[in-house]
């Protein structure tokens, strides 16, 4: 029986016949063990199944239950790939004219020819669904804004595509059937797992095209993010022919895509051994809308749309069978059982996902009703509102990533909101330094802001300049920050740097008490970008108070205390000028140094001494810094830097 795969397998069998050694090791020991020969070569694309089927006469096996059926994927014969041949009358062509030429096609493209033959075989039917993706749309949107912000690989549509056909087929396991006949009886092959082989068309060095067909196996068992690695393990493995005899084996079920060409809609060829095979189209606005203005298409809440095809084998499977796997399919994909509401979970987004409903404008074309409007466009104020006071409860701050909080003052649904009023403007009173912005935009810039890996609370202050103050430098300047090369290097050393302190600390004074700043190395990078401003800016001096932990690192690195006399404190060694020592343990202490930045700018600190209770240190700092600001008769209080430093 020939497969997808059997045109792929003959190239190799021939690069393996050219040269042993140019084919990966796997596929050599596999030709070598199947004792091929170039003139009778038969290729076995599965070697776990073999081609003995003998059912006991009275269909009965000596256990008295149904016999157990194994079916052969059998190769035909291959010959050696023919050179282009001549330009003359050959029997059974067409008429050729002056300027035609018959070019004998290769052995590759002849076996696809061959599978393509063999599929006229199977009896096929083929059902077909179109169904909006606005759903799907958005919430790929709002998972792959999660992974890039984490620095993981984005999805495809056809990744969450193919996982509703994985769950579908769990609600309809008669789709992942397949039918078989031996010696005139019929079998209908019930399948123990759901092996999902995915279409990949590849474009060779030479220009011709070739059709692959790996498949992920036991996909019933995975959750999403397993899918997702082995999706992407596929695909990589098949452009960089890497796949081996079992990806190219056993793909009960079959995806093409033909969308990503922008095909409308497809009914792809069944191969014998499997009962259905699902195509997607390409996913774009209905053709008799490709003209409309895009403020309309939101106003009228017209969705982008993909058409689904399930062709399947009509010997085992019925039409009623295979449009309710299609609607499943379709509800699914809209929200339904919770399809996306795992996924999230399963990826750990603190999000809700978009669920499908229907647009709440009564009438998008009569006249403008004065107070819905007004409604909305408060609700949208109470929106910004809320995620100023309440966003850092969603921060992303757990360093582990495992625990994702929902906050109903955060979600759309708590104010009405639809997925249709996405694409809607609104009035932001100036959000990002923007007039308008469309709900979408709106919330991507409040998320941005408020929820990100930084937790930001300020609406506690009632002075109103500063209060617009700190909101301009967050929406407007914060969200557009970007960091050159050399800064991410600099950040990179200073975080190298407090690691290997707290290493050699751990390792060298194992069993001295100290408060390691290990888990809080980011506040180190935070604390030196504060003072590399201040330096530039020509502040006369900073006073720190702060926690005990993360002390010592911060007199090492930010200070420049003496590595030194830091581990002559650990080895008790006395200091000289005071009686008896220091008269108090090294995370106490205060200490004086000063602060050069990249550009060498010079800034004294003050690190005021800190005893057990830390909040103690507070006033003492406020104290010093007004202090120091008398001294120098700054009556603007603009040049001593207060910086007071929690622990918890």
């Amino acid at each position: 029986m020939i497969t997808p795969n059997s045109a792929f397998v003959d190239e190799l069998y021939f690069d393996y016949l050219r040269d042993k050694d140019s084919v990966p090791l796997e596929w050599k020991a596999f030709f070598e063990t199947q004792q091929f020969s170039p003139e009778n070569a038969t290729i076995v694309t599965s070697p776990s199944v073999t081609n003995e089927i003998a059912p006991p006469t009275n269909g009965t096996s000596s256990n008295g239950k149904a016999p157990e059926i194994k079916i052969a994927i059998l190769e035909q014969p291959v010959q050696i790939p023919t050179e282009v041949a001549a330009k003359k009358s050959v029997e059974n062509l067409p008429y050729l004219g002056p300027l035609d030429e018959a070019v004998a096609m290769s052995n590759l493209s002849g076996r696809i020819a061959e599978n393509m033959q063999s599929s006229l075989t199977v009896p096929t039917a083929t059902s077909v669904r179109t169904m909006p993706v606005k759903v799907l749309e958005e919430n790929r949107r709002i998972i792959n804004k999660f992974l890039l912000a984490r620095r993981k690989k984005k999805i495809s549509f056809t990744h969450l595509i193919g996982w509703a056909i994985v769950q579908s087929i769990k609600k309809s396991p008669g789709m992942n059937d397949a039918y078989s006949q031996v010696d005139s009886k019929h079998y209908r092959i019930k399948r123990g797992s759901i092996n999902l082989g995915l279409a990949i068309d590849l474009t060779r060095k030479d220009g011709t095209r070739m059709l692959m067909v790996p498949s992920i196996k036991d996909a019933q068992k995975m959750n999403f993010a397993q899918f997702c690695a082995e999706y992407d393990r596929i695909i990589s493995a098949a452009r960089n022919n890497k796949l081996t005899i079992d990806d190219l084996s056993g793909a009960t079920v079959t995806l093409t895509n033909p969308g990503t060409i922008g095909t409308l809609s497809s009914i792809p060829r069944l191969m014998s051994g499997q009962g259905l095979i699902v195509a997607s189209g390409s996913i774009d606005f209905p053709p008799e809308f490709h003209g409309v203005l895009p403020s309309v298409l939101s106003t009228m809440a017209i969705s982008k749309v993909i058409t689904l095809t399930s062709t399947y084998d009509h010997r085992i499977i019925q039409g009623a069978e295979s449009g309710e796997f299609l609607s499943n399919m379709h509800k699914m994909l809209f929200g339904s059982e919770k399809f996306y509401d795992i996924i999230f979970a399963t990826l750990h987004i603190p999000f809700e996902p978009s669920s499908w409903s229907i647009d709440n404008q009564v009438n998008p074309f009569g006249p403008l009703n004065e107070m819905d409007s007004i409604e909305k466009e408060g609700k949208v104020v109470q929106l910004i509102a809320n995620y100023r006071d309440r966003g850092h409860l969603a921060a992303d701050i757990n360093p582990l990533g495992f625990q994702s909080f929902l906050y109903s003052e955060l979600n759309l649904s708590y104010y009405g909101f639809t997925l249709w009023d996405l694409d809607r403007e609104f009035d932001t009173g100036g959000l990002g330094g923007k007039q308008h912005l469309s709900l979408r935009d709106i919330v991507d810039t409040l998320w941005d802001t408020y929820c990100g890996k930084i937790g930001i609370e300020f609406t506690h202050n009632q002075d109103p300049e500063k209060t617009n103050w700190i909101i301009k430098k967050l929406e407007v300047e914060y969200t557009k920050l970007k960091y050159s090369s050399e800064e991410k290097k600099h950040i990179y050393t200073m975080l190298s740097k407090s690691d290997t302190f707290e290493n050699f600390l751990h390792t060298r004074f194992l069993g001295n008490k100290r408060f390691s700043i290990e888990g809080g190395e980011s506040m180190l990078v935070l604390l030196d970008g504060l003072l590399e401003n201040a330096a530039r800016d020509k502040i006369n001096c900073a006073v720190m108070g702060m926690a005990h932990r993360g002390r010592l690192n911060v007199l090492a690195n930010i200070m420049g205390k003496p590595l030194g006399k830091i581990f002559d404190e650990f080895e008790g060694v006395l200091d000289p000028n005071s009686c008896q020592g220091s008269g108090d343990v090294k995370y106490h202490l205060g200490s004086e140094g000063i602060y050069t930045s990249r550009k060498d700018f010079k800034l004294p600190i003050i690190l005021s001494p800190n005893p057990s209770h830390l909040e103690a240190v507070d006033p003492i700092v406020v104290g010093m810094s007004r202090g120091i600001s008398d001294t120098i008769g700054d009556n603007t209080s603009s040049k001593v830097l207060p910086v007071l430093i929690h622990g918890d």
